[in-house]
């Protein structure tokens, strides 16, 4: 058992930032998004070298709908994961709940969380990159070493399906400090594209037991694969079958 905060800080998100470069193609940090004290120890304990949160499957733990779970009660939630696991956990904070950098970053480090990922979206509609870069730079200045973070680009889930926009808004959010680039619904047929068109650490996520393996996704350029709340939703269906088969008959 550990404490939260033992893996923020300069050591801990070097360790994490290390984790993604110099992989070889087909060979992606795969990294599982526990959604409570429980599943993360399950995580760990089979191998995973690095968990990362996410904001959906946090919010169904915790009784609520996707994205509007309070802050407060998702540091809290990520915190009590942090001191489950002994590996560094990055944590899903969506749009960063209106906190200001510094405050941002505090929390994220009090809960003991190495990386955080941030969505350039706010209430279903994308926001005007340049703003969006200039947030993630405060964010950077405020983090130093001590976050990774991975910049969320919406375009795809919110419509847009060129992936030239995604490009614009990744080289807008390297420059800005971003570690990784994290195209959220990217199809797996643009990932050579996007791939070759944006420097860095690029982040992928995958469908449990639908769509390409993430081995696949790794050889079409991904650097890194998330789940989104797709692991806690398979572990609500096995749940349902259990809950069946416990009913009379």
């Amino acid at each position: 058992m550990v404490t939260a905060g033992e893996h923020a800080g300069p050591d801990g998100a070097g360790v994490f930032r290390a984790l993604h470069h110099h992989r070889a193609p087909g060979d992606p940090l795969v990294l599982p998004g526990p959604w409570d004290a429980a599943s993360a120890r399950v995580f760990a304990e089979a191998g995973f070298p690095a968990l990362a949160t996410p904001s959906a499957g946090v919010a169904a733990s915790l009784g609520y709908e996707d994205g509007r779970t309070p802050a407060d009660e998702m540091f809290a939630a990520v915190a009590r994961i942090t001191r489950a696991v002994d590996v560094p956990v990055s944590a899903d904070v969506e749009g960063g709940y209106g906190l200001a950098p510094k405050e941002l970053v505090e929390r994220l480090l009090e809960a003991g969380a190495v990386g955080c990922n941030l969505e350039d979206s706010e209430d279903g509609v994308l926001q005007d990159p340049h703003r969006h870069a200039d947030r993630l730079a405060e964010v950077r200045a405020a983090a130093g070493d001590r976050l990774f973070l991975n910049a969320r680009v919406d375009t795809f889930v919110r419509g847009i399906t060129d992936p030239e926009r995604v490009i614009e808004r990744a080289a807008l959010y390297v420059a800005a400090g971003a570690d990784c680039v994290y195209p959220i619904g990217a199809p797996a047929g643009v990932l050579p594209l996007l791939r070759s068109g944006i420097e860095g650490p690029l982040n992928v996520n995958a469908l449990p037991g639908r769509g390409p393996s993430p081995a696949e996704l790794g050889a079409l350029g991904a650097t890194r694969i998330t789940f989104g709340p797709g692991l806690q939703l398979r572990a609500a269906r096995a749940l349902r079958e259990i809950a069946a088969e416990l009913l009379p008959k």
